[in-house]
């Protein structure tokens, strides 16, 4: 039985499996209106070059955001940043807010990365139950004590996501405490009930306030993909300063691709996706769903992952002998940072999968348990 430092270290050894039921990056084939867009990329190579970058940007932003409802979001010089991945967008924030507070709230639970990158530049996190966030207000003492509180909407790996009405309490409570609201919203594609405009709110409610915005989890682009760094005009954050020292943009063609890939899901490509993630949701529970002890945790949720609970089976156990047969998921330990036991007893597998591979990946894995 094997035991891994972090998530993403699990997922590094099943890039190379046709079977990677792990991480949640996009890896299901193209659609023919998708395989077109990349047919399109020598004349996308030659518009990128011929109009300036903040032009490109702009197009793609718009893109972007509108295909979400996100129809708010600052046009303003620097507001806006974009990152080779949201992952790179999380350390420049991370780096910002230690620049002026030593503590920050943080969703429990969450994708380990989160919880990793924060504590790397030396801030002491504090647990947000999840639980918490969807209803009554954060502890008086907690917004004392923290600079940021840090939350995922839709959650990874629960789904869960942040209502309006939700959006605007905890808006008002980090705008009392003068304490920065941070969203991470890189499944939001995935989810209707997460495109309302979240830029509204939180300009209304005058909070200091940063979103990471990401592209990676949509569209199977071979991790050609952008974070954005999004933040309020008063963020009172050197964002701008610690974006700068680490690069100078990204590249234009991939914000034109970006762009053809958003107005391909604007005439229909996005409903598409919600109806294949559907649809492999449906085939894993299917054929999981009469196995004892086994239990779906998050019914309601329409992310590209599923969390499964295995009973008293061993997570770490089950992984091992998937592996053994070349199939990947997640065991969950680590996405409970601050309390790994409550990860145990639960694998989180990948929708986002070719369905042919996510069936053979799905049997195996029922055959696994079946023995355990």
């Amino acid at each position: 039985m094997i035991e891994i430092g972090n998530l993403t270290q699990y997922e590094f050894l099943a890039l190379n499996s046709p079977l990677n039921l792990s991480d949640g990056h996009a890896r299901q084939e193209l659609t023919p209106s998708q395989s077109r867009i990349i047919e399109e990329l020598p004349s996308l190579w030659a518009d990128a070059i011929k109009r300036p970058v903040s032009e490109v940007e702009a197009d793609s932003r718009s893109a972007f955001f509108g295909l979400f409802g996100q129809h708010s979001y600052p046009r303003g010089e620097g507001r806006v940043l974009p990152c080779y991945s949201s992952s790179v967008a999380m350390e420049i924030f991370a780096r910002s807010v230690a620049g002026t507070s030593d503590a920050i709230g943080l969703i429990h639970p969450t994708f380990d990365n989160i919880p990793d990158i924060l504590r790397g530049v030396g801030l002491r996190l504090i647990p947000v139950e999840e639980e918490v966030l969807h209803e009554g207000d954060l502890d008086p003492y907690l917004m004392t004590q923290v600079g940021a509180i840090f939350v995922t909407t839709p959650n990874n790996p629960t789904g869960r996501v942040i209502s309006e009405e939700r959006l605007r309490v905890l808006a008002a409570q980090c705008a009392n405490y003068d304490v920065v609201l941070a969203l991470d919203t890189c499944f939001r594609g995935f989810d209707t009930r997460a495109h309302y405009d979240h830029y509204a709110v939180l300009e209304e409610s005058g909070c200091r306030w940063v979103v990471i915005e990401d592209t990676g989890k949509l569209w199977p682009t071979l991790e050609l993909k952008i974070g954005w760094l999004v933040s309020s005009e008063n963020v009172g954050l050197p964002v701008e300063k610690v974006y700068s020292d680490i690069l100078l943009g990204v590249s234009p063609l991939v914000m034109s691709m970006v762009r053809r890939f958003a107005e391909d899901a604007a005439g229909g490509g996005l409903a598409e996706l919600h109806d294949f993630i559907a649809g492999n949701r449906a085939l894993v529970r299917a054929a999981l769903a009469d196995l004892p002890e086994i239990e779906f945790l998050d019914p309601d949720s329409r992310a590209s992952v599923e969390r499964v609970g295995i009973g008293s089976r061993s997570n770490l156990a089950a992984w091992t002998a998937l592996s053994e047969h070349n199939v990947f998921a997640l065991p969950c330990q680590k996405f409970f940072w601050a309390d790994p036991a409550r990860g145990e007893g639960i694998l989180r597998i990948a929708l986002a999968r070719p369905p042919a591979a996510l069936a053979v990946g799905a049997a195996t894995l029922r055959t696994v348990l079946a023995e355990m």
